[in-house]
């Protein structure tokens, strides 16, 4: 905000030629995944890849699963989009008969599940594991999701996020609804045309009061907070403020950070 500059850029995102702005995350086209994920590659996963390594945030939750043990951490992950562009890109390629390439793997990119399978196998994880997709409301479902888990004695530790990336389906599904804006959208703006789409990853690492020294009375709850990618309806806002007050309430209400004694460090990074 202080550069006045703003992550939004006119949508030239694959073949979409649409009259809108849109926020791409940078670096995903050139990311690759460890050989041994390689069968998960796509977009969604490139970008999970991305969010998982920003700010030292992979260096935690390894040391939170070394601390904790791989069966006492979960992992819940919500997505709308997932993979679907590598399912939009196979259809360009199908056969006579309408057969799909032999390339496209529709269970490890496409499906919702392939994000949390990815993301569980990238972190050695055998604890509980769930993807949710409910659209807009998929994130913000896992920190719920998560203290259940840990309220019910199934972990100490939880792992949550959200990643969903750019497609040809969102860009023309909200076109064609008319709400996307012709210009940087502008939220709250009396003048305001629509939104503009994003994509985004974001992680938190969740830990239960009071787990990793056994203190019985809860204190020293902790959240870990990172990201990479683009603000979606937010343009140029600086959303950390907000972050931080929605961390405060969602933690006080589930009891994963007690009002007395809490700590909340909330890290992003990318063109806002």
């Amino acid at each position: 905000m202080r550069a006045g500059r703003s992550g939004l850029k006119p949508c030239d995102f694959e073949t979409a030629r649409l009259p809108t702005w849109i926020g791409e995350a940078p670096g995903i086209d050139g990311a690759t995944l460890p050989a041994a994920l390689a069968a998960y590659d796509c977009r969604n996963q490139r970008l999970a890849w991305l969010g998982l390594q920003a700010d030292g945030f992979l260096q935690a939750a390894r040391a939170a699963i070394a601390r904790y043990g791989a069966d006492r951490v979960a992992l819940a992950l919500g997505t709308s989009t997932s993979g679907i562009l590598s399912t939009e890109l196979a259809y360009r390629e199908r056969g006579a008969d309408g057969a799909l390439p032999a390339w496209f793997d529709y269970r490890a990119t496409h499906n919702t599940g392939s994000l949390t399978a990815f993301v569980r196998e990238a972190l050695g994880l055998r604890g509980p594991a769930l993807t949710l997709s409910t659209a807009c409301s998929s994130s913000a479902k896992v920190f719920a999701a998560a203290q259940r888990m840990m309220a019910a004695g199934l972990a100490d530790a939880a792992i949550v996020g959200g990643v969903d990336s750019m497609c040809l389906t969102t860009l023309y599904g909200f076109a064609s609804l008319q709400l996307t804006a012709p210009e940087p959208c502008r939220p709250c703006d009396a003048q305001r045309q629509g939104l503009s789409i994003g994509e985004a990853a974001a992680f938190a690492l969740l830990e239960r009061p009071g787990a990793a020294s056994g203190d019985a009375d809860g204190a020293g709850g902790v959240m870990l907070m990172s990201g990479r990618g683009s603000w979606e309806s937010v343009g140029e806002v600086d959303g950390g403020a907000d972050v931080v007050l929605m961390a405060q309430a969602k933690g006080w209400r589930t009891g994963l950070i007690p009002s007395s004694s809490w700590t909340v460090s909330p890290i992003a990074r990318g063109p806002w």
